[in-house]
């Protein structure tokens, strides 16, 4: 897990000194994302690359960029889950490192960039060669972020927007998930969010229950996969508890003992379910607790982190920041429950609006396909501004495809109006039914923050100064909406939020 710089430009215009310091002072601004190390590397005549890293896997020799004594040097963010399985399908390469993200180079070393749909997990990369060559390219689901930008016959990559300088900002993009781009072919898509698997017919409930059961459970045996010691975000709610419970029971066998970390407001339904959900299992269990004050004076810090004004988006950020400060002290890398709501239809509003079964599955896929800019962003935003690691299990491909094969009518709510029972009595006797039938909470709900953020701004600012903005460009849909893109525009001053955001349909 790391941030990744690179500048590059046609052959037309050299690396120089002012370049250096560019990509340096980039690099610098996303230290956060990389405080066990840093490394940067200029590549021929005309690209540079830069690293910092948070060591993960192969700490002692996973240094990037990576590859520089071969035809290609790699910048790698991110976890690629089956990276032992690509180092023995590759026995030309001669590996040099433990680090996973090697397997990703030799897969490019090998077969170029149209091999990269054979890497599994959450990633984005930059690579290039001393003859010219150069390649950007990001997971399928868009769990890891990259930027990009094009002006002056120059192109800069970042995690961050935050690590693009001011005068470059305007330029900024989202690098489009599931793509690569080289010089020569420009933006290839080489693969979706969900692919078309054939629907899962003539299987009982019990068989298909049976089939979610294993490919979750093995998901998170493989997300485990570290060099350190692997934490877990824990709710309460069903999504992060049937994680806590089959990674619990992982470290058992292997005897050890899960750390769980909750966060809420005093009293919050989040924070009694998340501690008996911790007792049950036997987890190392710690919480920390938030008030208004508190989540105010951060305000600015999360906005500049997840780099969105969506008051949804920020109003669930912030329980997840002191979230991520604690898990930090602790742990380098957590497992979370995010996408399950997607994959298994938990949100009450698909049920609303969505009442057919094929309607439901649409819109399933389009926000499947809509996550890498909100859940995603920031989930991977608030861990990284503490130096965490956030790991998605839900979202792994063999999941993710399973689930969207299943049939449509597996999804719909219970009789009594419950979401999620195909998931529920999927892991039936891995928590206690109280535990496994509670109703669902959004995060930000569950935990406080919304009892404590949309009041404040409703006092704290006038009807007046909403209904008088005017910015033809962006749509602010309630105080707090505005409260947030203050923030935003003080640390994005020149970013085109059209350009580089996704928004939820309601504030």
């Amino acid at each position: 897990m790391c941030g990744i710089v690179a500048w590059y430009a046609p052959s037309s215009e050299a690396i120089t000194s002012d370049v250096v310091a560019t990509g340096r002072a980039m690099l610098t601004r996303l230290a956060h994302r990389g405080p066990d190390d840093t490394g940067q590397a200029r590549v021929g005549e005309h690209v540079w690359l830069g690293h910092n890293r948070l060591s993960i896997v192969g700490p002692a020799n996973g240094r990037q960029p990576l590859g520089e004594a071969g035809p290609w040097s790699l910048v790698c963010n991110g976890e690629i889950y089956n990276d032992a399985e690509l180092r023995e399908s590759l026995p030309g390469h001669h590996f040099t490192t433990a680090s996973d993200s090697e397997s990703a180079l030799a897969l490019l070393t090998a077969e170029g960039p149209r091999a990269l749909d054979r890497l599994e997990g959450m990633w984005a990369l930059c690579a290039a060669t001393p003859d010219g060559r150069f390649v950007a390219a990001r997971d399928r689901l868009g769990i890891k972020p990259l930027y990009w930008a094009r002006t002056g016959g120059r192109y800069y990559f970042a995690s961050e927007m935050r690590a693009f300088p001011v005068t470059v900002q305007h330029a900024v993009e989202m690098f489009p998930p599931g793509c690569w781009w080289t010089p020569e072919d420009g933006l290839v898509r080489f693969a979706t969010a969900v692919t078309f698997a054939p629907v899962q017919d003539g299987l009982t409930a019990v068989e298909l229950e049976s089939r979610t059961r294993a490919v979750l459970v093995d998901s998170v045996r493989r997300h485990l996969m570290a060099d350190v010691e692997v934490g877990v975000f824990l709710s309460g709610g069903l999504d992060s508890s049937i994680v806590a419970a089959v990674a619990a029971a992982e470290y058992t066998r292997e005897g050890r003992r899960l750390k769980t970390f909750a966060v809420g407001v005093e009293g919050s339904s989040d924070l009694l379910a998340a501690r008996e959900v911790a007792e049950f299992l036997g987890t190392e269990h710690r919480e920390t607790v938030f008030d208004a004050a508190q989540a105010v004076a951060a305000l600015d810090d999360v906005v500049a982190s997840v780099e969105s004004f969506d008051a949804g988006l920020i109003r669930s950020a912030v329980p997840n920041w002191f979230l991520a400060e604690l898990a930090a002290q602790h742990v380098k890398a957590v497992l979370t429950g995010e996408g399950a709501d997607e994959l298994f239809a938990g949100y009450s509003y698909y049920h609303e609006r969505h009442r057919d079964p094929a309607a439901l599955h649409r819109e399933l896929r389009r926000t499947i396909e809509q996550l890498h800019g909100l859940n995603l962003q920031r989930c991977d935003r608030v861990t990284m501004a503490h130096g965490l690691e956030a790991r998605v299990p839900f979202l792994d491909a063999r999941v993710v495809d399973h689930a969207m094969s299943l049939p449509d009518n597996v999804k719909s709510l219970e009789a009594d109006g419950l979401e999620k029972g195909h998931l529920r009595r999927a892991f039936t006797g891995w928590l206690p039914d109280r535990l496994l039938w509670r109703p669902k909470l959004e995060f930000g709900t569950g935990s406080g923050a919304a009892d404590l953020l949309t009041p404040y701004w409703n006092r704290h600012i006038g009807d007046a100064e909403l209904t008088e903005r005017r910015d033809p460009a962006t749509s602010l849909r309630s105080k707090e909406e505005l409260a947030y893109y203050r923030a935003f525009r003080r640390a994005l001053p020149e970013v085109r939020p059209a350009a580089v955001l996704t928004r939820f349909a309601v504030a």
